[in-house]
């Protein structure tokens, strides 16, 4: 446990800059620790841009701090060192295979400490103390420990390589500048660090500035957000009492229709009522009558008879029949006709008005269309990372770099059974679903690759069209060889002009329906593109055609 102990106190009490045990410690006012010489040398290549900062927190000063030596920290270093140098090394300082051990000590080697890059060694605590004093090691840059030292030797002289070749791009010792490399535009490796170290500034501060204008993006989406959020609200608000008037309306012209049928069966039903009382009076009248007259046709006497049949033979005034007006089963069923005619014309119109309002909705878009990027820079803008599904791959696919890069090999992978797996053909999906506007890059080697966006639900066994990328109307694909392009889809091969490239950029615009691909190199050249209407997610995909072709989806922020 004291052991783990003092390796944390070296971890505390070294510096961020040198990474070795504090020399000549003072704090600055963030509360950060360093070497004195360390930050001055630091602040000192920062006093062009007139802000001196904190390397660890980013904690910027106006006015250069004063420093002064913390004598405390000072003296707790010095004791760490005496500690550390006296104590025997336990058994996890000891290097094993993935460490880099020291150079220079014999026997079982202790863990390197430091790596030089002048001496292109590594050093333990122990082997490293020379460093700290003699006056020629001391100007020698130390860096964490390294196991690629050696890449720092030429292979072909077996010198130093502090040479940067600019015409080449790439580094060589001073033999080098006499016989290949005679002529090219050569720099000191150092002073081609500090130039790239200036560009490294300048994309930082670009890349702070996009991260501003970005911040800045969100806080009006937000705006927006809250905006659409609102205008949703009032418009449902809206609807519902619109909707609501209208039902009301209906119910009125409902309760008016039936008021005016009761209304109207009253008054039917009152007529009918008085002829039949009037009726049911005549029935009972001629009834009289009759009973009178069959009385008088039994009288014996003629001249009674005769008295008495002026009067009674007489009738009265009989009811016209033809004021009867019976009309089986139809009463008052064309009303009901005219409100059904009512009821189709309310959906008819109802159903042509609805349509136009689904598609007022549909057509709400917040963002304004944007134009398709012009440059890599503006391509950039829509970068993705795009990871690839184990799930889909086929067994004789080999994933790595964090499911980024695809390899064909001649060994089956132990994959397990799943429905998603691609069983006939060497592709894979991505695992991420692309809407919206996205643009990705694919690093692709070997004989021929197809570079492909598809629909989650295409076929995955079944024969070649259906599960083939570009082969059927769920898929387009890219068919990069050696020598040509082709693009596929629905089973329809288009030859494609254009600069070879293994590095294919692929832009996507799901809502306008706009899929391209490009050639990318030092410029960026269309390739193919497509316009058409994308009805589900699309997903990323790489078909490979023969063992030992790779496809990488390129980490590209």
């Amino acid at each position: 446990m004291a052991e783990k102990g003092d390796q944390l106190d070296r971890e505390t009490f070294s510096c961020s800059i040198c990474l070795d045990l504090l020399k000549d410690p003072v704090a600055i006012p963030c509360g950060h620790s360093y070497c004195m010489s360390c930050i001055k040398n630091f602040w000192d290549e920062e006093d062009e841009k007139k802000i001196h900062s904190c390397p660890q927190c980013r904690q910027t000063f106006t006015l250069r701090p004063v420093l002064g030596k913390n004598t405390m920290l000072a003296a707790l270093v010095e004791q760490l060192k005496k500690t550390g140098l006296q104590a025997a090394p336990a058994d996890h300082y000891y290097a094993g295979p993935e460490d880099v051990a020291c150079d220079v000590c014999t026997g079982r080697k202790l863990k390197a400490f430091k790596s030089c890059l002048v001496c292109l060694a590594s050093y333990c605590e122990k082997h490293l103390q020379p460093h700290y004093h003699a006056a020629p090691l001391k100007k020698h840059k130390l860096v964490k420990p390294s196991k690629t030292l050696q890449e720092n030797i030429c292979p072909r002289h077996d010198e130093v390589m502090k040479i940067f070749c600019r015409t080449d791009q790439h580094s060589i010792c001073y033999l080098c500048t006499m016989d290949e490399h005679k002529g090219h535009n050569t720099v000191p490796a150092a002073a081609e660090r500090t130039e790239r170290q200036r560009e490294l500034e300048v994309s930082r501060q670009n890349i702070q500035q996009r991260i501003q204008d970005r911040e800045k993006d969100v806080k009006l989406l937000q705006q927006e957000v809250r905006a659409i959020s609102r205008s949703a609200d009032k418009a449902v608000e809206d609807s519902e009492k619109i909707f609501t008037e209208l039902i009301s309306l209906i119910q009125k012209r409902s309760s008016d229709v039936k008021q005016q049928i009761r209304s109207q069966q009253e008054t039917e039903m009152s007529r009918v009522k008085e002829l039949q009382e009037k009726l049911q009076q005549e029935i009972t009248e001629l009834k009289r009558k009759d009973a009178e007259l069959k009385q008088l046709s039994h009288t014996e006497d003629h001249n009674q008879f005769l008295h008495n049949y002026p009067s009674l033979s007489q009738l009265s005034e009989t009811t016209d029949s033809s004021s009867i007006n019976i009309r089986p089963l139809r009463y008052f069923e064309d009303v009901t006709a005219a409100v059904s005619e009512l009821r189709d014309k309310l959906q008819d119109i109802l159903r042509e008005k609805w349509t136009d309002i689904s598609l007022t909705i549909t057509e709400v878009d917040v963002l304004l269309p944007q134009p398709e990027p012009k440059t890599r820079a503006g391509f950039l803008k829509y970068s993705c990372e795009i990871t690839l599904d184990p799930n889909t791959a086929c067994k004789w696919l080999f994933l790595s770099e964090g499911n980024r890069k695809a390899t064909s090999i001649h060994k089956e992978q132990s994959y397990s059974r799943h429905p998603d797996r691609f069983t006939r053909l060497i592709q894979v999906l991505s695992r991420e679903s692309l809407t919206g506007r996205c643009y990705w890059e694919v690093e692709w080697s070997g004989e021929r690759v197809y570079v492909a966006v598809a629909y989650k639900n295409m076929s995955r066994t079944g024969d070649w069209n259906e599960c083939t990328f570009g082969h059927n109307d769920k898929s387009w694909a890219l068919d990069c060889d050696k020598y040509t392009y082709k693009f596929w889809f629905n089973n329809i091969s288009t030859p494609v002009s254009g600069p070879r490239s293994s590095r294919v950029g692929v832009y996507l615009d799901h809502t306008a329906g706009i899929l391209s691909f490009y050639s990318v190199s030092e410029t960026m050249t269309l390739l193919r593109r497509v316009q058409t209407t994308f009805t589900q997610p699309l997903y990323a995909g790489v078909l490979l055609y023969w063992f030992r072709d790779t496809a990488e989806f390129c980490k590209l922020k």
